[in-house]
């Protein structure tokens, strides 16, 4: 820090954070009101985990640099480095390998928290955001990964989404490891800069991602990110499998369009003893789904999912309108949540632990950001009623004025400045008062109180006992 007596700090904020006002706070809490009332009704129990973890504990670090900055915030504590968490799964699986004996199993768990992404800004895409998950640990059973789909469409329809608004799309990491056993891509470094790359297709379309593939990309900045090195018969042939140019895709609800995926071509290409558990897992998933009255889910084996814990099913949430950028534009927007089975997280914690998982997210504030543009939230705010000061030697009146407005459930202040009338009457405009309250000495002599309507200008003469019942008239 600067030493210069000159130098004043800056009221501009970091690059991905962002002040949040009244408004979408309460927009936001209208969500997560929803959120935990689908939650209780789905059976899954409340969890809190600490903001920060040690960073191999969350996985996010890279083993060549002095400091893991890959995608975290981080600094180091004695000899350990610690991390503000990427995300709510990787504490969860250190928990449950923590707890492992006590928890009941399967054991379904739902936590909303503030995660930290040391990544680039984009919109309604933060550094730091606040973030939704469920999970059920310890089951194999596809019903749960169905479920988890049926509670996020239950979640966004009751934030006033309908199903047209969004579509749950679906894919698998085992389609990934067997297509990299074909094109003969074996070191894990080079598959997890191919998943990285590949799940950026919606955001710089698959030319861009062609390069990535291949020697690397030139970003619009002029920053240059190294490819995976894969020649171009490897490239078509990811392609060609994922069917990037091809169509809607599903399993056995063909869309409108008629144009459907082919799962004869796995069986070709991988062998039908390796293609037939990965297009029966889809089957079973999709009847799932269908018997949970699901109508807006598509499978799409270009779902790819960034995280590299990934080991079998993923999800991901897709909104169907338009979201704008502040300036008006029209943006790329990406998923508001997503998820997937994770099987082999927990046992990363300790041996002996058999573990499946599966679960999802929504990104809270990336999904207030487009629900305002979608949705008109009549959303009240609740501004005080102010009592106004003549002379601070009445202080006892204006306060025992104050306490009978608030016993009865009014919002209401003294006015807490300094200033005369007029002042005292721009402070109430400024913050939208509903009224105001005069207690002078023709008023104290009285034994009424002069009650002032903002909103219309009208004034009337009140008994102070009566104040509360004229004041819930006029709110």
């Amino acid at each position: 820090m600067s030493t210069e007596k000159n130098l004043k700090p800056s009221k501009e904020l970091p690059l991905g954070f962002v002040d949040r006002q009244e408004k979408e706070l309460l927009i936001r809490d209208f969500v997560i009101s929803n959120i935990k009332e689908v939650m209780i009704n789905y059976g899954f129990q409340y969890l809190e985990t600490p903001s920060f973890e040690y960073t191999d504990s969350i996985g996010k670090f890279l083993p060549d640099k002095e400091r893991p900055d890959e995608g975290v915030f981080s600094f180091k504590d004695g000899k350990n480095w610690l991390s503000l968490r990427y995300d709510l799964t990787a504490p969860l699986a250190r928990y449950v390998a923590k707890n492992y004996l006590e928890l009941p199993k399967p054991f379904k768990r739902y936590q909303l928290g503030t995660v930290w992404r040391n990544e680039k800004p984009g919109p309604g895409r933060y550094r730091e955001f606040l973030q939704f998950d469920a999970d059920y640990i310890a089951t194999g059973n596809l019903i749960a990964d169905a479920e988890l789909c049926a509670m996020i469409s239950e979640i966004l329809k009751k934030c006033g989404l309908t199903e047209k608004d969004f579509t749950i799309k679906f894919s698998s990491r085992k389609v990934l490891d067997k297509l990299f056993e074909y094109i003969k891509v074996n070191s894990a470094e080079t598959r997890l800069k191919i998943l990285r790359s590949l799940d950026k297709v919606d955001r710089l379309g698959w030319k861009e991602v062609e390069k990535l593939l291949g020697k690397g990309r030139k970003d619009l900045s002029g920053d240059f990110t190294k490819g995976a090195g894969l020649t171009e018969i490897q490239i078509n042939e990811i392609k060609e499998q994922l069917n990037y140019e091809g169509k809607k895709i599903t399993t056995t609800n063909p869309p409108p369009d008629g144009k459907t995926y082919d799962f004869d071509q796995w069986s070709k290409k991988w062998g039908e003893k390796e293609a037939e558990p990965v297009s029966n897992e889809f089957i079973e998933f999709e009847e799932c789904l269908t018997s949970f009255g699901l109508k807006n889910c598509i499978f799409d084996p270009t779902i790819i999912r960034g995280l590299e814990y990934y080991t079998g099913l993923v999800f991901e949430v897709n909104l169907n309108f338009e979201v704008r950028n502040p300036k008006g534009q029209v943006v790329k927007f990406g998923s508001v949540g997503g998820g997937g089975r994770y099987d082999n997280l927990v046992s990363n914690f300790g041996k002996g632990i058999d573990c499946p998982a599966t679960g999802i997210s929504i990104g809270i504030d990336r999904l207030v950001f487009a629900l305002i543009q979608k949705k008109d939230f009549k959303i009240k705010i609740t501004r005080p009623v102010i009592i106004c000061v003549f002379d601070r030697l009445q202080n006892d009146k204006y306060i025992k004025i104050l306490k009978k407005l608030r016993a009865s459930g009014i919002s209401s202040e003294i006015y807490p400045g300094e200033g005369k009338l007029k002042k005292q009457m721009e402070y109430a405009n400024k913050i939208g008062s509903p009224a105001v309250i005069f207690y002078g000495d023709d008023e104290i002599k009285s034994g009424k109180a002069t009650l002032k309507n903002l909103e219309t200008g009208n004034e009337s003469s009140v008994k102070v006992e009566d104040l509360a019942n004229e004041i819930k008239k006029l709110l």
